[in-house]
């Protein structure tokens, strides 16, 4: 990670922030319609080719 220049860091500190689960309030108020968001990635399954 020390080898990563500013813009890459921003860039995965806001792809990893992007990556949280809906919130519990969204799931209650749309009763379950909204369970799962199209951009949540997991760290092993898919790259970010971020460079």
């Amino acid at each position: 990670m020390s080898r990563n220049t500013k813009g890459q860091k921003t860039r995965l500190a806001k792809a990893h922030m992007q990556n949280q689960r809906v919130p519990m309030w969204v799931i209650v108020k749309t009763n379950r319609s909204v369970v799962t968001h199209p951009k949540r990635r997991h760290w092993r399954r898919s790259s970010l080719r971020l460079k």
